[in-house]
């Protein structure tokens, strides 16, 4: 069986709830998928695993898994290859996995894996809060977007009709396995998605973050993997604090969810599909919380631009590629949207760059009026 190490560079940080769930470990390395085995061993035990990936990340990355959790004494089922993509996060597709999930014999016992990005994980993540009413699970995340938010913080889900992620659990993962080398494979657009998913804890928490993505960006997204560790560390150490205080979104974890109320819409009206990738409708929705923020006389306005001329340098939308749509439309997919309640709306907005708070029962008339200036 092969021992554990980490880099210099590692960073391995710790997931700690009072009371439970129970707390786990998120190590972030160049190199990590060699060892996997080795590390689910230590922390895990002797397990009957069962990997779940998909098309574009198999032919990559999963048979040195298997190989590495075989090196490692551990019992592999057949893995699982879903379609790539958003659309896999379906009811049907749900129903699909778990009927392949049984089929390989899983009990109470096994761990399941998710290798890959978002959508594979968070597939993988509800698909085992629903199997014999809970069996463990681990990520294993292939995208950056995937390294630095949906990986951490126990949030599974698929989309629906009425919106993205509405149908769910709050379920954590026993451990999760960020591998820095997986991005050297990952499309330059999938890494941009990911920044802006990265610099957001800057601009919710902590300027000083912000200035170093600012300085160290570019350098993030052409492949510096020093700066991809740390960035990660940082991001997944932010997320961390607020899920240990916070697991069911009750209040502060909202936070986490800036720009998305404006982005989901984004992403259903351009139906979950290459035409808008997940990160990059971040993007645009931060940009216009702020903008909103700024409108309402909260946030200064030279933060708005800041940060308009940071994602246009890297190369991040600013304006959202849905034209011609009725405003109505925007509106009452983010009426949808989780935060809201008793139909009032609850945004993210900002009183400046790391300063982010949640605002409940904001007016619409400014929000269709930002709209309407976004889609001109």
């Amino acid at each position: 069986m092969t021992a554990t190490t980490l880099s210099p560079q590692a960073q391995k940080l710790r997931v700690a709830f009072t009371p439970q769930p129970q707390d786990y470990d998120i190590v972030i390395d160049n190199g990590l998928l060699a060892q996997a085995g080795a590390h689910i061993r230590e922390r895990l035990g002797a397990r009957r695993c069962l990997i779940v990936t998909d098309e574009n990340v198999a032919p990559l990355y999963l048979a040195e898994l298997e190989a590495s959790l075989g090196q490692a004494g551990l019992t592999l089922l057949p893995s699982i290859i879903i379609p790539a993509g958003e659309p896999s996060k379906s009811l049907p597709s749900i129903h699909e996995l778990m009927n392949h999930i049984f089929d390989r014999g899983v009990d109470r016992g096994s761990l399941l894996i998710a290798l890959g990005g978002g959508v594979v994980g968070d597939l993988t993540g509800y698909a085992a809060s629903i199997t014999m009413r809970g069996i463990d699970f681990m990520q294993v995340p292939t995208t950056l977007l995937a390294q630095v938010d949906s990986s951490v913080g126990g949030k599974t889900g698929i989309n629906s009709i009425y919106g993205k992620n509405t149908v769910g659990t709050f379920y954590q993962p026993r451990l999760v396995l960020a591998d820095v080398k997986t991005l050297e494979t990952l499309p330059v657009r999938e890494l941009k998605s990911g920044y802006a998913e990265t610099v957001k804890y800057g601009l919710i928490m902590d300027p000083a973050f912000y200035d170093w993505c600012e300085a160290n960006g570019k350098n993030l997204i052409e492949g510096d993997a020093a700066a991809r560790i740390y960035a990660i560390g940082k991001s997944c150490a932010y997320k961390a604090k607020i899920v240990e205080e916070d697991e069911r979104e009750a209040g502060r974890r909202a936070l986490l969810n800036l720009g998305h109320t404006f982005a989901h819409p984004m992403e259903s009206l351009t139906g979950y599909s290459d035409t808008l990738l997940h990160g990059e409708a971040v993007a645009i929705g931060t940009l216009m919380a702020f903008q909103l923020s700024a409108n309402m006389g909260l946030c200064p306005a030279h933060d708005v631009k800041r940060i308009e001329a940071h994602f246009t340098a890297l190369g991040l939308p600013t304006r959202p590629p849905v034209l011609n749509e009725d405003i109505e439309q925007f509106m009452t997919l983010m009426g949808q949207d989780k935060k809201a309640r008793d139909g009032q709306l609850t945004l993210i907005l900002a009183k400046g760059i790391g300063q982010s708070f949640v605002a409940k029962g904001v007016d619409p008339a400014p929000i269709r009026a930002l709209w309407r200036s976004f889609l001109a």
